[in-house]
C-alpha cells in the first residue's frame, strides 16, 4: 500500500502522455464485450482496431483495458472516442482522487479498487478509470493481477439479467456497485483482525499488539482517503443532469450512494474502535505496572516492622532481658509471624490486595 504523488515533467504541454505511478509496469490486455437483450459476444482482442468501432444502438460495447503500459493504445482510444488528452493523462496518473467529470459526449469516473492480501494483510489498491459514452463504456485498470468484475461478467452471461436489457449507464452502475460492495468485504476482514487484537488486549498485550494497532490505523487512514471522495462522486452521479444517464438508472445510483454512506459509516466505526483499543492498551500496561508496584509495596510494608524487630535485637547491648529468655528466639519469630499475618489480614479487609 503506497500513495505516490503526481509529478509534472518540465517543458511538457498539458495533456502530454507520460508514464506515472505504476502505469509503466505490466502488459496491456484488452477484453471486448458486446451485448444486447438477445446477444452477447465476449472475446480478447489483439488489434486495437477491433474495439474502436462504434456499434449502433441498442448494442452496448464494454471495453476493458487492463494495463497502461502501451501509450499507443490510449492514443487510439482518445482519437476514436474523442477522449480529451487531459483525461488520458489522468488515466495514466494512478494517484487520482476519486472524482466524476461530465465532458458532454462522455462521462469520466475514476475511483480505487481495493483488495486485502490474505497472506500479508496488506491493502492492494488499483485505480479504475471509467469512460461512459452513448452506447459504450471503457474501463481502464492499472494492470495488477485480478479484479472484482467477475460478478458483472457472470450477470452478463445470464440472458434474464436486467443488465442485458439496460444501457451502458446501468453497466457503469454495476461496475461501481461491485467495487463498493467489495469495500464491505475488505472492512469485514479488517474487523476480524480488530477482534483478534481485542482478544490480545484482554489476555496478554505485548508491544507487537500495539504495532498491529498502528498498522491497522494506517490502513484505515488510507481507506478514508480513498473512500471519502467517493461519497461526492456517487452523490454527483445521481444528481447529474446528463443525457448519458437515464432516469431508470438514477434510482440505482441512489442505492449506490446509500451503500457508499454505509461503507463510510462502517469505516468511521472501525477507526473509533482502533482509537479506543490504543487507549485500552495504554491503560492495560499502566494497570499491570500498578499491580506490580502494589505487590512490591505490600511486601516492603510487611517487612518494615520485621526489619525493625531483627534490627532491635541485633544491637550489641549488654543488658537486654529478652536475651536471657529460654524461648526468646521463638517468641520473636512468633511475634514476626503475627505482625506479618495481621498486616495481610488488614490489607485484605481494606481490599488493597
Amino acid at each position: 500500500m503506497s500513495i505516490k504523488k503526481r509529478s509534472k515533467k518540465a517543458g511538457l504541454a498539458p495533456g502530454t502522455l507520460i508514464h506515472m505511478g505504476r502505469a509503466k509496469s505490466g502488459a496491456t490486455r484488452i477484453d471486448l464485450v458486446e451485448y444486447d437483450e438477445s446477444h452477447l459476444e465476449a472475446r480478447p482482442v489483439k488489434s486495437i482496431e477491433q474495439c474502436l468501432v462504434k456499434k449502433p444502438l441498442p448494442t452496448v460495447t464494454w471495453v476493458n483495458v487492463d494495463g497502461l503500459a502501451d501509450l499507443e493504445v490510449l492514443r487510439h482510444f482518445g482519437s476514436c472516442y474523442g477522449i480529451h488528452p487531459l483525461v488520458l493523462e489522468d488515466i495514466l496518473a494512478t494517484d487520482q482522487r476519486p472524482k466524476a467529470a461530465d465532458y458532454g459526449e462522455y462521462l469520466y469516473v475514476v475511483l480505487k479498487m481495493i483488495t486485502l492480501d490474505a497472506e500479508s494483510g496488506e491493502l492492494r489498491s488499483e485505480q479504475v478509470s471509467l469512460v461512459l459514452g452513448q452506447n459504450y463504456l471503457i474501463s481502464f485498470q492499472e494492470g495488477l493481477e485480478g479484479d472484482v468484475f467477475e460478478q458483472v461478467r457472470s450477470r452478463l452471461n445470464n440472458e434474464q439479467a436486467r443488465l442485458r436489457a439496460m444501457g451502458p449507464d446501468f453497466l457503469l452502475h454495476a461496475l461501481l456497485d461491485v467495487i463498493v460492495d467489495h469495500y464491505f468485504l475488505v472492512l469485514e476482514q479488517l474487523a476480524d483482525s480488530i477482534e483478534d487484537i481485542e482478544d490480545e488486549l484482554i489476555g496478554n498485550p505485548t508491544p507487537a499488539t500495539v504495532q498491529s494497532i498502528y498498522q491497522l490505523k494506517r490502513q484505515m487512514l488510507f481507506l478514508h482517503k480513498a473512500l471519502w471522495p467517493l461519497r461526492e462522486v456517487a452523490s454527483g452521479l445521481q444528481r447529474r443532469d446528463s443525457q448519458l444517464i437515464r432516469d431508470t438508472t438514477v434510482i440505482y445510483l441512489r442505492d449506490l450512494y446509500d451503500h457508499t454512506v454505509q461503507v463510510l459509516d462502517t469505516l468511521e466505526t472501525l477507526r473509533e474502535m482502533l482509537s479506543g483499543m490504543l487507549d485500552i492498551y495504554l491503560s492495560s500496561v499502566s494497570n499491570r505496572l500498578n499491580e506490580v508496584m502494589k505487590v512490591l509495596t505490600i511486601i516492603a510494608t510487611i517487612f518494615m516492622p520485621l526489619s525493625f524487630l531483627v534490627g532491635l535485637y541485633g544491637m550489641n547491648f549488654k543488658y537486654m532481658p529478652e536475651l536471657e529468655w529460654h524461648y526468646g528466639y521463638f517468641m520473636v519469630l512468633l511475634l514476626s509471624a503475627l505482625i506479618g499475618g495481621g498486616m495481610l489480614f488488614y490489607f485484605k479487609k481494606r481490599r488493597w490486595i
